[in-house]
């Protein structure tokens, strides 16, 4: 069953996500194993992340191996553990205008 992370950081900037997203990408981390959906969203100096992954122990192995370093790195504090929900239906709408 896929689950659905939320995650908070304190005052996550734009430069801060890209900074993460681009060390991940140039790492060949990006885009993990078992993610679904990846979403950034929020005021430019306070992003919030959620994301729909295929399971649990994916994400776990993902964020230990590549996504806590990079967080570190680029000076990204998480304001606790992720939300999680088991998600009971995941469908994807059109992507055209």
């Amino acid at each position: 069953m896929s689950v659905l992370f939320r995650f908070q950081p304190a005052g996550m900037t734009r430069q801060q996500y890209e900074a993460v997203h681009s060390q991940l990408k140039d790492s060949s981390a990006w885009p993990p194993d078992g993610l679904q959906l990846h979403v950034m969203f929020g005021d430019d100096n306070d992003l919030r992340v959620s994301e729909v992954w295929e399971s649990q122990e994916k994400q776990g192995a993902f964020a230990e191996a590549h996504l806590m370093g990079a967080l570190e790195q680029n000076g990204v504090q998480l304001s606790g553990a992720p939300d999680m929900y088991p998600v009971h239906e995941f469908e994807l709408g059109s992507t055209t205008p």
